[in-house]
C-alpha cells in the first residue's frame, strides 16, 4: 500500500473504505480495527452496503501515523508509539488500564495474557501445546549443545514451532490469537525436563516449574512462579518489544516476531540481570554478608545488579508484590535476608530499591534453580506481551518503524578505494 499525503479534495467529502484505506497506506480491513478501537467513526451507506469515513477524520489520523513513524515532536529523538497495552505511571503499571500487580495477584498467568490480548478476562483460561509442533521444536531443541542458554533454546523453539505450522502467514486477529495460545505452551515444552518433576499438564506455572527446579513444587513457590510470570507479562517498550513491533510492522508472523525479542532479550543489558543478580545473592550467601561482595563488585567496575529501575523513581512494583509472596515460601529466609543486606549496603552509597531482578533472583536461588532460570521465567512471561504488541503492530500502517538514518560518514563523492593486502 502507498503513503500517500492528504488532499484537500479527500478531505471535504466522506471516502470509501478503499479510499480511506489509500490515504492511510493500510490494508481495508485495518481500516475497520481503527473504528473498533475508536479512531475512526463510521457510516453504513445507503442500502447497507459498505461503510463511509469523515475525509477531515482520515487525514488527521493519516497525519499522526506519519508523526509517531518518525517520533513525537519534543521526543529528543526518542521514538514514541501510540499503544492501549500497557502505562507505567507514578511508580504503578497498568494492563489495559487495570492496575497489573492487582491483576497478577488475582489472576492467573494465561488469565492475564488474555486480558492484555483482547480485553476480555476469561476465568479459567489455559494452554494447550499441539503435540505435532512440540515435536518438532522439541527436535530442534535437543539438536543444540548442551550449554546452549535457555533464550537460545526458546529461539530455536520458536522457530521449530512456526515451521510446523502452514497457517502462520495469516495475520488475521483470531490467527494470531490462536497462535498466541499454542506458541507459549509448545516453547515451555521444548525445554528440558529437571529431575522427577515432570508435567506437561494443567497450569502453565506447573509445566514451567518441572524445567526449572529439579524439586517437587509446593504451593507457595508455585504461586510465585505464576505472579512472577503475570508481572512480566509487559513493561511498555522495552527493548525487546520494539524489535517485536519492527518485525510485526514489516508483517513478519507471529513465530518470527516472538524470536526478535528473544534475539533481543538474551542481551546482557535485558533479559540477564536476573541471572546476574543470582549470582551476587549465592556469593553474599557464602560470603555470611553483603559488604565484601559488593567491595568487589565496584572494585570491579561492575554495576550493582538488581537495584534500581530508570522507570521508577522509588520502589519496583512488581518487586513489592513478590517479596510478600516469598515471604511465604519454605526455606526462602536466607535468601532474603541476603536481598536486604544488598540493599541495605548499597543504600550507604546510593539509595536504590530493589527490582524485580532481585526478587527473582531470590526465588530462583530458593527453589534450587540454576542461575538462568530468571531469564527463561522472563522470556516466556513476555512471549505474551510480544504478541499483544505484534497484534497492536499488525492493525497500523506497514513498515511505519522505518526512521530514516542521519548519514556523519565521510562527504561523497568519495575516490574508489585502493586495493590492500591481505593479513598474513
Amino acid at each position: 500500500m502507498r503513503d500517500q499525503d492528504p488532499s484537500p479534495a479527500s478531505a471535504e467529502r466522506r471516502l470509501t473504505t478503499k479510499e480511506a484505506a489509500e490515504v492511510l497506506g493500510v490494508k481495508p480491513e485495518t481500516v475497520y480495527a481503527y473504528v473498533s478501537r475508536g479512531q475512526l467513526s463510521s457510516r453504513r451507506m445507503p442500502g447497507g452496503r459498505g461503510s463511509t469515513f469523515d475525509g477531515r477524520e482520515v487525514e488527521a489520523l493519516a497525519r499522526r501515523n506519519r508523526r509517531e513513524s518518525s517520533g513525537s515532536p519534543g521526543s529528543g529523538g526518542e521514538l514514541s508509539v501510540r499503544t492501549r497495552i500497557t502505562l507505567i505511571e507514578e511508580d504503578r503499571y497498568y494492563y489495559r488500564g487495570v492496575d497489573a500487580t492487582e491483576l497478577a495477584t488475582r489472576h492467573s498467568y494465561e488469565e492475564v495474557a488474555e486480558w492484555l490480548w483482547t480485553g476480555h478476562m476469561r476465568p479459567g483460561t489455559s494452554f494447550t501445546a499441539p503435540e505435532a509442533a512440540v515435536l518438532v521444536a522439541r527436535r530442534a531443541v535437543d539438536g543444540l549443545p548442551e550449554h546452549t542458554s535457555p533464550t537460545d533454546r526458546l529461539r530455536v523453539a520458536a522457530i521449530g514451532a512456526g515451521t510446523a505450522d502452514p497457517l502462520r502467514f495469516d495475520l488475521s486477529e483470531e490467527a494470531v490469537l490462536g497462535t498466541a495460545r499454542t506458541l507459549i505452551p509448545t516453547l515451555v515444552a521444548a525445554l528440558p525436563q529437571q529431575g522427577t518433576y515432570r508435567r506437561d499438564e494443567g497450569p502453565l506455572a506447573q509445566r514451567l516449574w518441572s524445567r526449572l527446579s529439579g524439586r517437587d513444587a509446593d504451593e507457595a513457590s508455585l504461586r510465585a512462579l505464576d505472579t512472577a510470570l503475570a508481572l512480566l507479562v509487559d513493561h511498555d517498550l522495552a527493548a525487546s518489544t520494539l524489535a517485536v513491533r519492527v518485525a510485526a510492522s514489516a508483517r513478519a508472523h507471529a513465530y518470527a516476531a516472538v524470536s526478535a525479542g528473544l534475539g533481543v532479550l538474551e542481551g546482557p543489558l535485558h533479559g540477564a540481570s536476573s541471572g546476574l543478580a543470582h549470582r551476587l545473592l549465592v556469593d553474599v550467601l557464602d560470603e555470611g554478608d553483603a559488604g565484601p561482595v559488593i567491595a568487589e563488585e565496584l572494585r570491579a567496575g561492575r554495576r550493582i545488579p538488581g537495584l534500581g529501575h530508570r522507570l521508577y523513581t522509588g520502589e519496583d512494583p512488581r518487586a513489592r508484590v513478590l517479596f510478600d509472596l516469598l515471604e511465604e515460601i519454605p526455606n526462602a529466609g536466607p535468601a532474603l535476608a541476603a536481598a536486604r543486606d544488598i540493599v541495605a549496603t548499597t543504600a550507604r552509597h546510593t539509595p536504590l530499591h530493589a527490582n524485580v531482578d532481585l526478587t527473582l533472583a531470590v526465588l530462583t536461588v530458593s527453589c534450587g534453580m540454576p542461575a538462568t532460570a530468571g531469564e527463561t521465567i522472563f522470556a516466556v512471561a513476555r512471549t505474551a506481551g510480544w504478541i499483544a504488541h505484534a497484534l497492536e503492530e499488525y492493525g497500523e500502517r506497514p513498515l511505519r518503524m522505518r526512521p530514516s538514518g542521519h548519514y556523519v560518514g565521510p562527504k561523497p563523492p568519495q575516490p574508489l578505494p585502493l586495493p590492500q593486502p591481505l593479513p598474513e
